[in-house]
């Protein structure tokens, strides 16, 4: 604006936001500091209305021999811009968007090496893993002609990791948030180019449209999985709740198929519900849209999981794959065919070959389309009858065969893949498993007699697995230790086992893990009962994970502690495999409860927060050992202690009361240490029995005394909060800073987030609030870094006391709503542990009171709506612990 002022003229340029320049900068300030912050879907929307801005070139009217360095500067402004949107877009897993301005970037810049990395990096996350090492070749050309020089080191490491296929370099998956719902769902990025299908497509996203439960179903390998994937990722804007996929490849228990729902979706197994009463409750008010993908060996559980929860959640839709249909009312089954087989009618290679050339591209190899090579390509796809996993392993054999030799080794070796197309799809037709077995047969021929002995004993694993557990499951009988790992390179070379490098908590660089994809997974477990060796293999399978847990709960209170954690969760799926095979085979039930009891004792449950599943392994397997064993009472009395135990945090304290009593029947039982050590904790939990102090304190001793430390560093904990609750103020200090000590003098990270908390705890209740501010800040960070499921909920609400206690009502009020959206979650029962429940009412009693009801309610809400209630808890506390610093709270 042009405005006079005394005697002159004055052009003012108004606020911030009145030059498009300082809007363009605050933006692009904004956007790298969301970039920063891990939030690239931001990022991209604040770098994107920056560049909107733009309308040609800048200062364009004014001379450039005045104004060229600030256009130049501009200009660069603008092209960094672009570079960090491009980042943020290609971080939000969308490269393909990008794609096309890449192309354009690099030809108007050809010497702007960012740009070619860009294009490198968005080429191979959409699967083109070819054209992005062709794209480093082609700016290496340039730059030797245009400069006489190489690549610089980003674009020469970028070529060098895509060689070696470093995992970090697909797309991430998206983690599914355990902090509660408000995320769009969990499908997974796709790492390679969906080719065809576009009628099966469409017609599964109409079915979604019709139905509340559409069925793929189809032989394994035709592409299921992949098909529902694409079909649910295009259907998302439907479900504002959400796309949730539910692998169920690696559930070998029907009665699991809930969890695994649960699990998806984020919710922990806490309380005393069942998963499938907490799945309905969870979804209830919602619309999303549920993948249950592999359900053919758990079909009836699927099903009937399938019905409840279609009943109790009305805008609820399911799409899932099997090779039968479910058999549920309503249900739309949708066949999925084989790739087709004939060109198009003008000419466009049929959907098996453009599949059979992508895949050959990934290996740097070229197979065209038409006359010559082509027909030969076409022939391969017809005999490999069009499924896709065939012909992606047929494209790996093209790393060292040529088209024509892969089509004459299947004509001499893999007859079945020549024979008839089954006349109805599903696993009703002995045909389709025979072709597919054909496929298999084909892999496992190629392979070295020592590689197919270690695929058949490798099937044995569920999920994924080390070298170490390979060497000592599989070793022996015809594999020497000293060969597993050359064998299993061969394997992974051969596609027949995936290979992924993933970081190692605790400390630094990273550790390999081993994977089968679940048909080839299937074919060795046939081959392997063929040969008579199943059992004898799952016998080292379980008696490996014995091993294992048992040094987990050896190392537990210790420098491991977090290390341990990540591995036993990353485990699970091979440790329920285990249990399940112990429990279904004579003999096997002490081995099974040992790990059972290990897993309880080296806290492996509470931390994944799936109590429940804890609990009904512990009563399974106890139910089976022998009583009048004398080798196996102390096993069969921890088994009792730790049921009890489960049960007590749990709140269900009938249940827990009932085993203790047992236990005073049993010889020696009653005066177990173990047992002791339960008895008080359930004194201090359910009836808040003051002699529960002293309970514990002997506890501890005598567990000591038994050369139990893990144990014994438990009851020192419970031992604190006991003193806490229930003891004098010296007994209460004098127990917590022991327990402190222990912690600090262990390096045990997770023991020493509850040593923190015990320490605020005890200030809490026994009139210095304020010196708990800290202490609880430093556990909750930790216990963030840990990836602690059940902590939180505990550290949450007693934070919210510490600072009702400090007069800060609001912010107690919205911590308790933080601490009830975790408690939800993760189905913590605090209102059946008296201690807590007492604290708890007389806390939201006085806020609600100080507040009143509207105010009390609307910070409630507040905190209950906050998905990362760590921060927002912290961030109150922090700035309270400032005030009190500086004298201004008074404590209440």
């Amino acid at each position: 604006m042009l405005r006079t002022e005394q005697g002159g003229y004055v052009l003012d340029a108004g606020g911030e936001d009145a030059l498009d320049a300082r809007r363009f900068a605050a933006l692009v300030r904004a956007g790298r500091t969301a970039l920063a912050g891990d939030r690239p879907e931001r990022a991209a929307a604040l770098y994107g209305e920056a560049l909107a801005l733009w309308r040609g070139e800048p200062l364009a009217d004014l001379p450039p021999e005045r104004f060229g360095d600030v256009v130049s500067a501009l200009g660069e402004q603008r092209l960094a811009a672009r570079e960090a949107w491009i980042d943020a877009v290609i971080r939000c897993r969308r490269p393909a968007d990008v794609l096309p301005e890449l192309r354009t970037l690099t030809r108007l810049h050809p010497l702007r090496e960012r740009f070619w990395a860009q294009r490198m990096l968005a080429l191979y996350q959409c699967g083109r893993q070819g054209e992005a090492v062709q794209c480093f070749h082609e700016v290496s050309a340039l730059l030797a002609e245009e400069l006489g020089i190489d690549p610089g080191s980003e674009l020469k490491t970028l070529h060098q990791r895509m060689l070696t296929a470093a995992p970090d370099l697909d797309p991430v998956l998206p983690r599914t948030s355990v902090t509660g719902p408000g995320g769009r769902g969990n499908l997974p990025a796709e790492t390679t180019t969906f080719v065809g299908r576009e009628r099966e497509l469409a017609e599964t996203r109409r079915l979604l449209g019709l139905s509340r439960l559409v069925t793929l179903t189809g032989v394994g390998g035709v592409g299921k999985t992949r098909l529902a994937l694409r079909a649910a990722r295009h259907s998302a804007p439907a479900f504002p709740d959400g796309v949730w996929l539910v692998d169920l490849a690696a559930v070998t228990d029907a009665a699991l198929v809930a969890r695994a729902v649960a699990e998806s979706l984020g919710l922990r197994d806490q309380s005393t519900r069942s998963a499938a009463d907490a799945v309905a409750e969870h979804l209830r008010e919602r619309r999303p849209l549920l993948l249950l993908d592999n359900c053919e060996h758990l079909v009836e559980a699927a099903a009937e999981l399938v019905l409840r929860l279609l009943r109790a959640v009305p805008e609820l839709r399911v799409l899932a794959t099997s090779r039968e249909r479910l058999g549920v009312p309503g249900e739309h089954v949708m066949p999925v065919p084989c790739l087709t087989l004939r060109d198009g009618p003008d000419g466009t290679p049929c959907e098996a070959v453009r599949l059979l050339a992508d895949r050959a591209a990934a290996w740097a190899v070229t197979v065209r389309a038409g006359r010559g090579e082509g027909a030969v390509a076409a022939e391969l796809c017809r005999r490999l009858d069009g499924i896709p996993l065939a012909i992606e392993l047929a494209a790996v054999r093209l790393s060292t065969l040529t088209v024509a030799e892969v089509l004459a080794r299947l004509e001499d070796r893999f007859r079945l893949l020549a024979g008839p197309r089954a006349a109805a799809p599903g696993p009703a037709s002995a045909q389709y498993r025979h072709t597919l077995r054909g496929v298999m047969d084909w892999s496992h021929s190629l392979c070295t007699p020592g590689e197919r002995l270690l695929w058949e004993r490798l099937s044995v694993f569920i999920g994924d697995f080390d070298l170490p557990a390979a060497e000592s499951v599989c070793a022996g009988d015809g594999i020497a230790p000293g060969d597993v790992l050359d064998l299993l390179g061969g394997l992974v070379h051969k596609s027949l086992v995936m290979a992924e490098s993933v970081p190692t908590a605790g400390r630094s660089g990273n550790t390999t893990r081993y994977r089968l994809l679940e048909t080839i997974r299937q074919y060795g477990a046939e081959r392997l009962r063929a040969r008579g060796d199943a059992t004898a293999l799952l016998v080292r399978h379980s008696d490996y994970y014995r091993a294992l847990v048992g040094r987990a709960a050896a190392e537990w209170f210790g420098p491991a502690e977090v290390e341990w954690l990540v591995r036993l969760c990353r485990e699970l799926p091979n440790l329920r495999s285990a249990l399940d095979f112990c429990r279904d085979h004579p003999g096997r039930a002490a081995v099974g409860a040992a790990i059972a009891a290990d897993l309880t004792r080296a806290r492996s449950w509470f931390v994944s927060a799936t109590l429940g599943e804890a609990r009904g392994w512990l009563e399974d397997l106890s139910a089976l050992l022998d009583g009048d064993d004398p080798a196996l009472a102390e096993l069969t009395v921890s088994m009792a202690a730790l049921k009890a135990f489960v049960a007590v945090i749990q709140g269900d304290h009938p249940a827990a009361r009932a085993v203790l009593d047992a236990c005073r029947t049993g010889p020696g039982a009653s005066k177990a240490p173990p047992v002791l050590y339960v008895e008080g904790v359930y004194a201090l939990l359910a009836p808040g029995d003051p002699d529960c102090v002293g309970q514990l304190a002997r506890a501890v001793a005598e567990l000591r005394a038994a050369g139990q430390p893990g144990d014994a560093h438990m009851a020192t904990m419970f031992w604190a909060m006991a003193a806490a609750f229930l003891g004098d103020r010296e007994e209460a200090r004098t127990a917590s800073r022991a327990y402190l000590a222990e912690a600090e003098t262990s390096g045990a990270e997770w023991a020493h987030t509850w040593a923190r908390w015990c320490t605020a705890l005890t200030e809490l209740l026994h009139g210095e609030p304020s010196r708990g501010l800290l202490p609880l800040c430093d556990a909750l960070v930790r216990q963030r870094a840990i990836d602690d499921n059940w902590g939180p909920a505990w550290m949450l609400e007693t934070l919210a006391w510490t600072l009702g206690a400090l007069g800060e009502h609001r912010g107690a009020a919205v911590v308790l709503g933080a601490a009830h959206r975790h408690r939800r979650i993760t189905g913590a029962e605090i209102d059946r542990l008296r201690p807590f429940a007492v604290l708890h009412t007389r806390t939201r009693t006085v806020v609600r009171e100080r507040l009143g009801e509207r105010a009390y309610t609307e910070a409630w809400r507040r905190g209950e709506a906050t998905e990362d209630g760590y921060a927002l808890a912290l961030g109150i506390a922090r700035d309270l612990h400032r005030r009190t610093a500086a004298g201004r709270v008074t404590e209440v």
